[in-house]
């Protein structure tokens, strides 16, 4: 099944350059898979019911180019199967001329809250969502690595407002942690962005982000404010 959304570029979508922002693009993806997760009964009032959560673990957003201030764009989703235990969701977006601006996949695991721990997705599980062969990228998603050194370093506090109804801080605001402390070129002129969610931040409390790069890539790496966890790597070309 192929899910198909619109949405308009507004003035809290962009940058001072009226470019769409990465996190905005994020967005738009999260709220359409969101969409067909309600179509298959997956959706987030279900949860109660289902006793289990999709939590994300990967994406990999591609800009051919970045939309503007007012654009309509349109979004389209499907569910493309299966890898181990993990679900593959794959996106394009399209602009009003019908020319593809973009293009992403992300890769999910499926928590059974009753026993709180990740389970496998059934065939019934995927059949609700009728998934489809296509894939945008032919190569699987890269695994992160921290790069060897960094350039700066920030401390962000946590607040209520990021903890989202999974009871952690909400995937999308880990972007906002990066705009922290990569420079701001580096977040507006990124084609290829890749991330890695690792340990979910479940408390109100400091995190550290940390800059670096190198011949090819900047990182942003999220950590405990101790350093001891890993809970994001952020790669962006």
């Amino acid at each position: 099944m192929y899910v198909e959304h619109n949405f308009y570029v507004g003035f809290r979508d962009v940058d001072y350059k009226n470019n769409l922002k990465i996190k905005s693009a994020l967005s738009y993806l999260e709220d359409i898979a969101g969409i067909h997760s309600n179509i298959a009964g997956f959706g987030l009032l279900d949860i109660p019911k289902i006793k289990k959560t999709w939590v994300l673990i990967n994406w990999k957003l591609e800009f051919f180019r970045r939309p503007k201030y007012s654009e309509n764009l349109k979004v389209k989703t499907w569910s493309n199967g299966v890898d181990k235990i993990y679900a593959l969701r794959d996106f394009y977006i399209y602009d009003e001329n019908g020319e593809t601006v973009a293009r992403a996949t992300s890769k999910w695991v499926l928590i059974d809250l009753e026993s709180n721990s990740i389970t496998k997705p059934t065939d019934v599980i995927m059949n609700l969502y009728t998934t489809e062969p296509d894939k945008v990228f032919e190569n699987k998603v890269e695994k992160l690595k921290e790069p060897e050194k960094y350039e700066a370093s920030t401390v962000v506090k946590i607040t209520k407002d990021m903890i989202d109804a999974n009871g952690h801080v909400h995937n999308i605001n880990y972007i906002d942690f990066a705009t922290q402390v990569m420079p701001l070129e580096v977040m507006q002129n990124a084609r290829k962005i890749d991330v890695l969610y690792k340990k979910e931040i479940r408390n109100v409390e400091n995190i550290k982000a940390f800059y670096g790069k190198d011949e090819e890539y900047n990182y942003c790496v999220i950590k405990s404010e101790d350093e001891q966890i890993v809970h994001a790597i952020i790669r962006l070309e």
